[in-house]
């Protein structure tokens, strides 16, 4: 599930079959949002450790023009990263302001990469919103047999979580007593 860090709504839900890595899905989930035109140049990406691979950052920066936040590991480099960087052919032959979007973009992502334990507080709150979904709306329990039937029922989640937000379910307080309730309730 993607959702706006602004507001908190869900914006696109994939679904796939097992448990495949996140890594792997990023460039997945950057072509959805760019399909509902939802990404856009310069828009920043914030993910978790989950996405992490120094492809998904080359690839996010080259390709779809956006910063990838993604938390890094331990054993992050940033000037090994910097150096898989080059210009894409098409931007280093065109003589359009391309060049200085991709510098824009690079210049944006070392400054946030650099700070990015700053956004600790923003992912927080948002895993606690996941918290929610999986713990308030029974996605936890995903015992579904057919792909249809999945589709429905994480799809019936993902909008309650929606109006859940709406609701005024903003803050980390009120996501956290949330998504205990249900555990409150349980035999």
């Amino acid at each position: 599930m993607v959702v706006d860090k602004r507001n908190l709504k869900p914006l696109a839900f994939l679904i796939h079959e097992g448990s495949p890595n996140d890594a792997k899905l990023f460039k997945e989930v950057l072509e959805e949002l760019k399909r509902r035109r939802i990404l856009r140049k310069g828009d920043v990406v914030l993910a978790d450790k989950g996405y992490y691979s120094y492809r998904n950052y080359v690839m996010a920066i080259s390709r779809f023009k956006v910063v990838p936040l993604i938390f890094p590991r331990k054993n992050f480099s940033l000037s090994r990263l910097l150096g898989m960087f080059s210009y894409p052919l098409e931007i280093f032959l065109s003589r359009s302001g391309e060049k200085l979007i991709f510098v824009k973009l690079m210049r944006e992502f070392v400054r946030l990469i650099k700070e990015w334990e700053r956004f600790k507080a923003e992912r927080s709150v948002i895993d606690d919103l996941f918290k929610v979904a999986k713990n308030s709306f029974a996605l936890d329990k995903l015992h579904r047999y057919t792909k249809r039937y999945v589709k429905k029922f994480v799809a019936l989640n993902v909008l309650l979580v929606g109006m859940v937000v709406s609701r005024g379910f903003r803050e980390k307080e009120a996501l956290q007593r949330l998504a205990e309730w249900r555990a409150d309730r349980s035999p």
